[in-house]
């Protein structure tokens, strides 16, 4: 079922809405596009260190049982991704390294993909809206003009998500703060931010809205019975829904499905109507 003449895609129609005053964003993939790609360094980085172990499978079964893991778990912190190359590198005879040594290898490996497009919009030879989400400023306004206290929460390194929602521009729309992860990993998840807006600011589940691209962030904000858009974002063609996230993101619990926010007027206008 489809929002009428939009791409809008209405998984549970009869969902709560129109009371939401704290609203929760992913970054990458959500709003930003720097990153875009990021798959396609760390599948090769864990197919490449798990078919080095002793007892590896065959190559063609790793690369499978990678693209699952990762699709599963986009949204966590990055270092729950490399403690589960670890443990994965044990099982099969390894000797596997720390968890943050692979999240530093990682990183390393990743920044050297995106450095140019973080230098070009240093520059100026890149525009914000070149690598953001098509639409995310303007629904970011959108909400702000709602009265809505907007939070950020990524599994990218804190340190790297403040610089790259400054690039973009949207660093001041994020009221709530930017919550980016940190290497003491154990205090710090999106389920745990969650819960605590939930907690402090005294709301029913059906006030609390999020927007991501990610399984985590919309597994956990319906565990806590809030609602949550799935932005199904094709980040390479920029247009169109990711098939393969959409149903990712269905299985979550996504209430709602956009491919990005080029309707967000018609989105918020109805996310915001009161039902009955």
């Amino acid at each position: 079922m489809f929002l009428e003449q939009t791409s809008i895609e209405l998984i549970h129609a009869g969902v709560e809405r129109g009371s939401f005053g704290h609203v929760l964003f992913d970054f990458d993939g959500t709003i930003s596009l720097i990153r875009e790609g990021w798959q396609q360094v760390m599948v090769p980085l864990l197919v490449e260190t798990l078919s080095r172990t002793p007892e590896a499978e065959p190559v063609t079964e790793i690369q499978q049982l990678v693209e699952r893991y990762i699709a599963k778990s986009t949204g966590l912190q990055t270092v729950y991704q490399m403690i589960w190359l670890a443990d994965e590198v044990s099982v099969r005879g390894g000797q596997a390294l720390a968890p943050l040594e692979y999240k530093a290898v990682y990183n390393e490996m990743l920044l050297a993909r995106i450095d140019q497009r973080i230098e070009d919009l240093k520059a100026g030879r890149a525009q914000p809206e070149d690598w953001m989400v098509p639409g995310a400023r303007q629904v970011l306004e959108g909400l702000r003009q709602r009265g809505c206290t907007l939070f950020c929460a990524s599994g990218t390194d804190h340190e790297y998500l403040a610089v790259e929602a400054e690039l973009l521009g949207v660093a001041g729309y994020f009221n709530g703060g930017l919550h980016g992860a940190t290497d003491d990993y154990r205090n710090f998840s999106k389920k745990i931010l969650i819960d605590r807006i939930i907690e402090d600011h005294r709301l029913a589940g059906s006030d609390f809205l999020t927007f991501g691209d990610g399984y985590v962030e919309i597994e956990d904000t319906k565990g806590a019975e809030g609602v949550a858009v799935g932005v199904a974002s094709d980040e390479a063609s920029r247009s169109g829904v990711n098939v393969a996230k959409r149903a990712r993101l269905i299985e979550a619990g996504a209430d709602v499905i956009i491919p990005d926010f080029r309707e967000q007027q018609s989105l918020l206008e109805w996310l915001f109507a009161r039902r009955g």
